[in-house]
C-alpha cells in the first residue's frame, strides 16, 4: 500500500490518528520509537531550520528537501507535511505538492491565510476570499495523483468558520481543519456541517484549542489530530535545564547513569535511521 492509501486508511479507522510534529531529523527519530504518525510542522521547521517564527520565512525548497530526508530514515511512518498557503502562488503550490507526492509524502496541509501569515493560534490572522482559496485547493486536487490533502480554514469569525467548513467539505479535500478552535461545543458544530467528511484537531501548548485526550476526541468524532510542537517545547525545556545546571557545576557534566543519554545511546538511536538498517531488529542493528 502507498504512503497516501496507509494514510487514508488509518484516518478511516475508529478512533482518533495522531500525528507528532518534528522541527528536524532527531526529534523525529525519537517520534517514531513512541508514534507511527510524524507531523512535518511548520512551526517547529521555521524554528529549526532558520531560528525565525513562523510567519511566512519558509522556501519551499527546504521542505521538500526535509521531507525526503524523513521518508528515507523513515519508510514506515505517516508524514502529514505542512505547506502553510502553499506558498502564496497557486502554481508554486501544485509544484510543491507534485514534488512532496513523488518522493514519498502520505499528504499536505493548504491554509487559507493570506500573508503575512500567522501560527494559527495567534492572533491578527488574515484570510484569503474564499473563492480565491477555493480555486487554489482545487488546483492542488487536480495535480495531486493519489495525496491525501487537508484542507485548512483560519477563519476566526463564527458565521465564517462554519461557512468556510462547509464549503472545504464539498471538495475532493480528504480531510478538513478548522485551526485555533477555542471549544468543545466548536468541535461539534464544525462536524455538524462537514457531513462525513474527516476531520482534523490541532493541539499546541499554551494555545487557543482545548486540552483533549484521543479518547474525548474521538468521542467528539475527531479522525487524526496533530500535535504541532511538543518536541521543540520540550527541547528548549530540556536544553535551558541542562545548560542552567552545567552552568551552575561550573561545567562538570552530571553523571551518566542507567536510564540517562549519554554517547552509546544517542549513537544507538541514529543508527536506526541508516537505510540498510530498515527492516532488522534492534539486535540486528547494533550487531552491525
Amino acid at each position: 500500500m502507498k504512503h497516501p492509501q496507509r494514510l487514508r486508511a488509518a484516518v478511516a479507522e475508529e478512533g482518533t490518528t495522531p500525528l507528532i510534529g518534528v522541527f528536524d531529523m532527531f526529534s523525529a527519530s525519537v517520534a517514531a520509537q513512541h508514534y507511527d504518525g510524524i507531523f512535518v510542522s511548520g512551526f517547529g521547521f521555521a524554528a529549526s531550520h532558520y531560528g525565525l517564527p513562523d510567519i511566512g520565512f519558509i522556501a519551499w525548497p527546504d521542505i521538500v528537501n526535509f521531507t525526503q530526508r524523513l521518508r528515507l530514515a523513515f519508510p514506515g511512518q505517516h508524514l502529514l507535511v505542512d505547506i502553510d498557503d502553499g506558498y502564496v502562488d497557486p502554481e508554486t503550490a501544485c509544484h510543491v505538492v507534485q514534488h512532496l507526492e513523488a518522493i514519498g509524502a502520505s499528504g499536505v496541509i493548504l491554509e487559507d491565510q493570506k500573508r503575512p501569515r500567522r501560527c494559527g493560534h495567534v492572533d491578527g490572522k488574515q484570510v484569503l476570499p474564499l473563492e480565491e482559496y477555493l480555486e487554489k485547493l482545487n488546483m492542488v486536487l487536480e495535480s495531486r495523483r493519489d495525496l491525501v490533502v487537508v484542507a485548512r480554514t483560519d477563519a476566526t469569525e463564527e458565521d465564517e468558520i462554519l461557512r468556510r467548513a462547509k464549503a472545504l467539505a464539498a471538495t475532493d479535500a480528504d480531510v478538513i481543519l478548522v485551526d485555533g478552535v477555542r471549544s468543545v461545543d466548536w468541535i461539534r458544530r464544525v462536524r455538524a456541517v462537514i457531513g462525513d467528511k474527516p476531520l482534523l484537531f490541532n493541539q499546541i501548548a499554551g494555545g487557543r484549542s482545548p486540552r483533549l485526550s484521543l479518547p474525548e476526541l474521538s468521542a467528539l468524532g475527531v479522525n487524526a489530530a496533530i500535535y504541532s510542537t511538543p518536541c521543540l517545547f520540550a527541547a528548549q525545556t530540556a536544553i535551558h535545564g541542562a545548560l542552567t545546571e552545567l552552568k551552575r557545576a561550573d561545567g562538570r557534566l552530571p553523571e551518566h547513569t542507567p536510564g540517562s543519554v549519554g554517547v552509546q545511546e544517542s549513537l544507538a538511536l541514529l543508527e536506526k535511521n541508516i537505510s540498510r538498517h530498515h527492516g532488522r531488529t534492534p539486535a540486528e542493528v547494533g550487531a552491525g
